[in-house]
């Protein structure tokens, strides 16, 4: 038939001004948020060999990369500390003088609210045992005990000058317990970004480098089950029931099915974090010549703001930020 097909798709992909009019999904700067790693007693930055172009930094370099940050128009940062000791409580987390809460202040003082200061509230990166609570005489990690350490961390962190919290844990009630903490101390406008869905995944190895962690076993006690989904769903739930003002999933690429639900069932920010293991193979795959990285970098990005994420944590945020300015 002459002019066969009449319905042509291919029209709209014909030049890229005609592919930017029509794109349906869009990443901005200002949806990433940077993880970064800050060791207490560095003099200068630390290469993790796990998480090529990652590094620990000191306090002077965590400085200057923040200021990076928010000129690359990264919308948010979210510290890890990492303490020189540590001990079963976990102290160094909930001293308001350790790493972490000083690294906080750090940039609070450097760059203000130019970007959002978030900080993990966890246990993991300051117990000697690796775990994200206090663990009880049987050697389980003790729910309610932990609960009571969150407490205090979370109004160290916003004492610090954290505009945003991310409890990590995943223990049963810690976000509600963390609100009510830091409403009781005065600390009404920090928010908090709950790890509502963090599955037990065996994409985390490199950040444990990152963090040195001292972990032996594993989490699955605490963390979700990668094959669960309505799981997640209530953890969701009760999550933004108690006051959660985001959400996120961890990991992301392995669980964009997990991030479509939890997007369309709930009425707060969705983030999702790309986690350690995620850019390490990308990174490992670019080093063999394997892969376009630049591309690779974008493409994941798009599929997770697709799958609905609006905020993702990438250790690529700055260079993302770039590219897409570009």
């Amino acid at each position: 038939m002459a002019g066969y097909p009449t319905v042509r798709p291919r029209r709209l992909r014909r030049t890229p001004a005609m592919r930017r009019l029509v794109v349906e999904t869009h990443v901005e700067p200002s949806n990433l948020i940077l993880p970064m790693f800050v060791k207490e007693g560095l003099t200068e930055p630390r290469p993790i060999s796990s998480l090529p172009g990652v590094v620990q930094h000191s306090r002077e370099s965590l400085r200057k990369a923040a200021v990076e940050a928010v000129q690359a128009g990264v919308g948010g940062i979210m510290l890890f500390g990492v303490p020189t000791s540590r001990d079963p409580q976990g102290s160094a987390g909930t001293d308001p003088d350790g790493i972490l809460n000083v690294a906080i202040r750090d940039l609070a003082a450097e760059v203000g609210d130019a970007t959002v200061i978030m900080s993990d509230l966890c246990l993991d990166e300051f117990t000697s045992h690796g775990h994200c609570g206090l663990l009880a005489a049987d050697g389980t990690v003790d729910n309610d005990a932990t609960l009571e350490a969150y407490a205090t961390m979370a109004v160290a962190q916003a004492s610090a000058g954290a505009h945003v919290l991310g409890p990590s844990g995943m223990m049963d009630g810690q976000v509600g317990v963390v609100r009510r903490a830091l409403d009781e101390a005065g600390f009404t406008e920090v928010a908090q970004l709950a790890y509502a869905v963090k599955y037990a995944s065996a994409f985390y190895g490199p950040f444990r480098e990152a963090v040195e962690s001292a972990l032996v076993g594993d989490r699955k006690s605490y963390q979700q089950d990668p094959g669960n989904l309505r799981e997640a769903l209530r953890e969701v739930a009760l999550d933004v029931a108690e006051g959660a003002d985001m959400v996120m999933v961890k990991p992301a690429l392995p669980y964009l099915d997990v991030l479509t639900k939890v997007a369309a069932a709930v009425d707060v920010p969705v983030a999702a974090y790309q986690v350690s293991g995620e850019y390490a193979m990308v990174e490992a795959a670019v080093a063999n010549g394997w892969l376009d990285r630049d591309r690779v970098i974008l493409e994941t990005l798009t599929s997770i703001r697709r799958a609905g994420a609006h905020l993702i944590l990438t250790y690529w945020a700055v260079d993302a930020a770039r590219l897409l300015r570009a």
